[in-house]
């Protein structure tokens, strides 16, 4: 059976501060908070869809800090969510939500469990304390390995988010952000390269030339190691990139955003290990052995892979194996 996210936006009404990179109004696509009644009849339209494509769900609060949100505001929501849950086990199977990691303790936690949370994410953004002051976060590294321990305790999935390419960021300390991601024993994570939007601070710093974010493929390169890390360590990446979003087409003043960024990373992450394995085995001649699914990735947008191998005295034949990623073995 699958499973996905009914995903439902609380935008911004639960954070205090303004981060130099955010405008979550923009980014979510919502304007108005939705009321419990609202989200009590989204859920209940769902559950025949769901039903219909094979699919269980956990009921998501995103878009900005769920927390953080006026307490009785905060649980009305969660009633509508535990009510759906409860109502329809066959499909709904938990609660997540997204929140900043000072916006978390132990009350917090007690209540989020009593309603049946199963997951809770934490935007840490980057586990570099200069570049979280830098971008006005309002709180520490520290903070984030105190709420991650917390959830952990509760035996609540604990999901990460960073961002790549902030103002003061280098690629070195996003990989070390990933390390103690890895640390805190993540269950899954998301990586967000940075977008800057008109109306931000990023945006003032940006067009005054004093803010210089990541080259699309310095950021390609980047989170083609950061995912080979993250599955090295067995943690999902559920998410790479922003969604697609005219929104944030039309606000965007520069920064790395693509509706198929994580297809482009993929496609990077199979090169580095084709290229890997074909100076392992030697030769020049070599079947490729892929599920379907990844032959795209394989050969790379506008065939950039396969040129490239080729260029370092490279060349393959790819032949379909159902349910595997990638073997490659020379060639007869």
């Amino acid at each position: 059976m699958k499973q996905t996210n009914i995903s439902v936006f609380v935008p911004h009404t639960g954070c205090p501060h303004r981060c130099t990179f955010c405008d979550q109004r923009t980014i979510s696509g919502e304007v108005k908070a939705p009321t419990a009644d609202e989200v009590r009849s989204l859920l209940r339209e769902q559950v025949p869809v769901l039903r219909e494509h094979d699919t269980r769900a956990e009921i998501a609060f995103f878009g900005g800090s769920f927390t953080g949100i006026a307490h009785g505001y905060m649980v009305s929501l969660l009633e509508a969510a535990h009510e759906a849950v409860m109502a329809h086990p066959d499909v709904y199977c938990g609660i997540r939500c997204s929140t900043r990691p000072d916006f978390i303790d132990e009350e917090t936690l007690d209540v989020l469990c009593s309603y049946g949370m199963t997951a809770v994410e934490l935007g840490a953004q980057s586990m570099n304390d200069n570049v979280l002051r830098l971008n006005e976060r309002g709180h520490t590294a520290h903070d984030v390995e105190t709420a991650a321990a917390m959830i952990k305790q509760r035996e609540l999935s604990l999901g990460l988010q960073m961002m790549t390419g902030l103002y003061g960021d280098k690629p070195e300390y996003c990989v070390q952000t990933a390390e103690r991601f890895i640390a805190l024993g993540a269950d899954t994570v998301r990586i967000y390269p940075t977008v800057i939007l008109a109306g931000t601070r990023l945006g003032e710093l940006y067009e005054s030339g004093e803010y210089r974010t990541f080259t699309f493929g310095e950021t390609v390169e980047l989170c083609a190691g950061l995912l080979r890390m993250f599955d090295k360590a067995h943690i999902p990446v559920i998410r790479l990139g922003l969604h697609a979003s005219k929104d944030v087409e039309a606000k965007m003043l520069g920064g790395v955003y693509h509706p198929a960024l994580r297809e482009i990373v993929e496609s990077r992450v199979f090169y580095e290990e084709m290229l890997e394995e074909m100076k392992r085995l030697g030769g020049h001649r070599f079947t490729v052995y892929t599920d379907p699914t990844n032959i795209s990735k394989i050969v790379g947008q506008r065939k950039e892979n396969k040129e490239k191998l080729n260029a370092n005295g490279f060349d393959f034949v790819i032949k379909t194996e159902q349910g595997t990623r990638l073997r490659i073995e020379n060639a007869l």
